[in-house]
């Protein structure tokens, strides 16, 4: 039996001790699983201006593009401040991670992107009303974004 590669779970022999899951991804690296892809589409979450999928589901993997702070119904952008933005960020995000079915207890992995480090503090401050413990893992960068806009967030969701 070829071994995994990359894989370090502790206290397993092989990725069949496990039925081939460790957390929820497949582990089994010697097969090809053929799940379809799925676009996911809500109008609950801003049209992508661009040509890209506001999700992508395959198998129990959802991507959800990155989200920013245009309201869904009239695409003005939501607030002049980061906290605003950040709150209808996370609104658009839910509503996306909802059409591909799973929450923001499924997520995984964050990736933030603000457009000035002075606004990090402001935040950490929302975030925290959003995200539960144990808090998905977390990257911030620092970008530049379409005029107006403060901070966009995009996710990785395994969905049980």
């Amino acid at each position: 039996m070829k071994s995994p590669r990359a894989v370090n779970v502790s206290k397993v022999e092989r990725v069949d001790d496990l039925g081939g899951r460790v957390g929820g991804l497949d582990l089994n690296l010697g097969q090809r699983h053929h799940h379809s892809q799925v676009e996911i589409k809500t109008t609950d979450a801003p049209q992508p201006v661009a040509k890209f999928s506001q999700g992508v589901r395959k198998g129990n993997i959802l991507q959800v593009a990155g989200q920013v702070a245009f309201d869904p119904k009239t695409g003005e952008i939501v607030g002049t401040t980061v906290a605003e933005q950040t709150r209808q960020t996370f609104a658009n995000l839910h509503a996306v991670l909802a059409a591909g079915g799973a929450s923001i207890d499924d997520v995984v992995m964050i990736r933030v992107y603000l457009t000035d480090t002075a606004h990090f503090a402001e935040l950490n401050e929302v975030y925290g009303e959003f995200v539960t413990e144990p808090a998905p893992a977390r990257t911030t960068v620092y970008v530049g974004l379409p005029a107006g806009l403060l901070v966009e967030i995009d996710a990785l969701a395994v969905v049980d």
